[in-house]
């Protein structure tokens, strides 16, 4: 489907992959263990599309850039969800530690030589 891929393009796939990666993890924290099946399938479908366009922006990209900021991405949604959707501690401190994961996100995009 994709035989070359553009850096910008990997980097638009990059971050899609990145929230789809933010779903499947708030989306398996409501599922209980597995046990709620609406929310398992969610899991699952998100899941696969996440890594999917994890493998294609990586034929652009390198790994190590790619895989850091795709975690990045996904835990910073996932504590911010946390956060909000489940009522996990605000402080201080946890905003100052995800800030420095958006920071070096940033950091990884800009300082990147594609």
């Amino acid at each position: 489907m994709f035989a070359s891929i553009s850096a910008p393009t990997a980097w638009a796939l990059l971050v899609i992959a990145g929230l789809l990666e933010i779903v499947w993890v708030i989306s398996m924290k409501a599922s209980e263990g597995f046990t709620r099946h609406l929310y398992t399938a969610i899991t699952f479908g998100a899941a696969w599309a996440s890594f999917s366009l994890l493998g294609l922006a990586l034929k652009a990209l390198p790994v190590g850039t790619a895989y850091a900021v795709w975690t990045g991405i996904g835990a910073v949604g996932a504590a911010a969800l946390g956060m909000l959707l489940f009522k996990e501690p605000v402080t201080l401190a946890r905003i100052g530690c995800i800030s420095l994961i958006v920071v070096g996100i940033l950091g990884l995009k800009l300082l990147s030589a594609e």
